[in-house]
């Protein structure tokens, strides 16, 4: 182990992993620690590193061969691959102690942990002997200094203390900050529930919009549930409509229309029109919102609109050309243009010069099954649905349609459960 004399924990969280030969592992999210009934210092047990398919591993601290500033490398590339679990009496530093309230000065003065440091023992154990706390002082919660304390020298850190004090998530959000939503709604099923909640109530809606969408249907249904039905209604309009009805449709129709009813008109409008189709069916596959222009459109603002950040790389690679109304139900669908095609085109010419008129059209009846032949004959990523009257309804993306062919637990489980040890 590299001589280091004490690493704060939020400053470790996020430093690229290593193998001994400097192959790339993946990246540290938490440190696991075992608390004391004795109000020792917690023994460090290793950290909970997230490998590149967003699986999360325990690799025990005898694993670990060094921590340098900008990386963590490790004593062997071979790790266990089994998903990370965590154990009674155990606490994940990053997800539990950052924010919690506790005491100082024999618990006369309330205050917040900001970092949790760890330092090597003569043993060459590690534990987390410090944390830096922040007072609160005054009616109105006005902030004090940082000052960095031993563990003894604070009070409420007990696992009955952290599992049923309300916590705040200030310190955890600016660990969320640098994340995709993908890999925070990884980091949040890992949480107890207790902290889990404590994070979605601290996220703005369209973040946790975006987050509640990665998340796996039970977990979806578990968040959405714990909020009030007013913010759960915002949090289903902040959602791509496919997915706020994906979601709806799981719950009871007692409180589906009860979210539906409390959603802007403008919001649910779209939404109820996905729910009237089979969930696997084009129908029920496509997103409402897809990237229309009038034929009298030029290439630029064609291209303008597929760079919009708000739509995901399948949806930008192709642009629908309708008559008026441009919002769907469309005004009659006149054909598309591929991504390519259009960086292809003077951007000064009219989108209406590139059309494709010859790629077929998507019946909203379509089953999974025609949708998933349909992209394998065409290599598409994106495909126009149209009705029988010539109207755009939606578009179909490739995301949306390996969701459905995979199975219901694909997130839980991007890969199969290794047993014994594999190499990372």
């Amino acid at each position: 182990m590299a001589a280091t004399d004490r690493i704060f924990v939020a400053q470790l969280a996020g430093l690229p992993v290593f193998g001994p030969d400097g192959e790339a592992i993946g990246k540290v999210r938490d440190v696991v620690a075992s608390l004391r009934a004795d109000r020792l210092p917690p023994r460090v047990l290793g950290i909970v590193v997230e490998l590149v398919t967003r699986r999360r591993i325990f690799v025990p601290m005898l694993r670990v061969a060094g921590i340098e500033p900008h990386a963590v490398v490790l004593s062997t590339g071979s790790v266990n691959m089994r998903h990370f679990h965590q154990r009674p009496n155990e606490v994940v530093a990053v997800g539990q102690l950052l924010d919690a309230r506790v005491g100082i000065e024999g618990g006369t003065v309330s205050a917040v942990i900001m970092d949790a440091a760890m330092e090597p023992t003569r043993t060459r154990d590690w534990e987390i002997s410090r944390v830096a706390v922040r007072e609160r002082t005054g009616r109105l919660g006005r902030r004090g200094p940082v000052q960095v304390l031993r563990w003894e020298d604070v009070d409420g850190l007990g696992m009955a203390e952290l599992s049923s004090q309300p916590q705040g998530a200030q310190q955890l959000l600016a660990q969320f900050d640098r994340m995709r939503a993908a890999d925070v709604a990884n980091a949040l099923r890992d949480l107890p529930i207790k902290r889990r909640y404590e994070v979605a109530d601290a996220l703005d809606d369209e973040r946790l919009a975006d987050v509640i969408e990665e998340l796996p249907e039970d977990d979806q249904k578990d968040l959405l549930g714990h909020l009030d039905d007013e913010r759960a209604a915002d949090i289903l309009e902040a959602m791509n409509p496919d997915d706020a009805a994906d979601l709806l449709s799981e719950l009871s129709e007692p409180d589906k229309n009860r979210l539906l009813e409390l959603m802007e008109p403008e919001e649910s409008a779209p939404v109820r029109r996905l729910l009237e189709y089979s969930f696997d069916t084009a129908g029920g596959l496509m997103t409402p919102e897809p990237v229309a222009l009038t034929p009298d459109a030029t290439i630029a603002e064609a291209l303008a609109r597929a760079r919009n950040p708000e739509h995901t790389p399948a949806l930008s690679s192709m642009v629908f050309v309708c008559r008026p109304p441009t919002a769907t139900p469309t005004g009659r669908y006149l054909g598309c243009v591929h991504l390519q095609r259009l960086l292809r085109e003077p951007p000064s010419s009219l989108v209406a010069g590139a059309l494709d008129t010859d790629l077929p059209r998507l019946r909203p009846t379509a089953s999974l099954i025609e949708v998933t032949k349909y992209f394998a004959t065409y290599n598409l990523v994106c495909a126009p649905v149209v009705d029988d009257e010539d109207h755009l309804l939606g578009a179909v993306t490739v995301d949306d349609v390996l969701d459905h062919l995979l199975p219901e637990d694909w997130r839980e489980t991007l890969h199969h459960e290794e047993e014994g040890v594999a190499n990372a």
